[in-house]
């Protein structure tokens, strides 16, 4: 990060943005996203040196090597019940699956990148099948893991 900022990025008017991720290390749901970036500004600064432009909280999701993780610990349940009751009907508009596709190596489109990892297609669709890419009338492809895009404050 130091080296990022000896070439100018996070700066403040040098037109080169920084921005940083918290992902929580564990089965809890990040702290409320705009109070975290003053603290990490603040100590990153202080101690540091480090400076920086935004800083994005994302939950972690319920799929893969995390959802592996919590079911050998027994803790896959509670989790999903954490991230159920913590669920914002207002971070509902913020979700990326609403104006975000994410496309693979091979060209087929998702509509968002937890949804790739799980290999859930646009009904096959790929990028060299596209007149346009207004995909606004299509179904968004939801399961149990977009809890976590809902949750608490909503993940970046």
């Amino acid at each position: 990060l130091l080296a990022l900022n000896e070439a100018g990025y996070g700066k403040s008017g040098s037109g080169l943005g920084l921005d940083l991720v918290y992902n929580p290390l564990g089965a809890f749901l990040p702290p409320e996203q705009g109070k975290l970036e003053v603290q990490y500004k603040k100590q990153l600064d202080e101690n540091f040196g480090i400076l920086f432009n935004s800083l994005f909280t994302i939950t972690n999701m319920p799929i893969k090597r995390f959802a592996d993780f919590l079911h050998r610990r027994g803790e896959l349940k509670e989790y999903m019940d954490l991230l159920v009751r913590n669920f914002n009907k207002d971070a509902c508009e913020r979700l990326m699956c609403l104006d975000t596709i994410s496309v693979g190596w091979d060209g087929q489109v998702y509509d968002c990148d937890f949804n790739q990892q799980l290999g859930y297609t646009l009904g096959g669709l790929t990028v060299f099948d596209l007149d346009s890419l207004d995909l606004t009338k299509r179904p968004i492809r939801t399961d149990n893991h977009c809890f976590g895009c809902t949750a608490g404050m909503g993940s970046s």
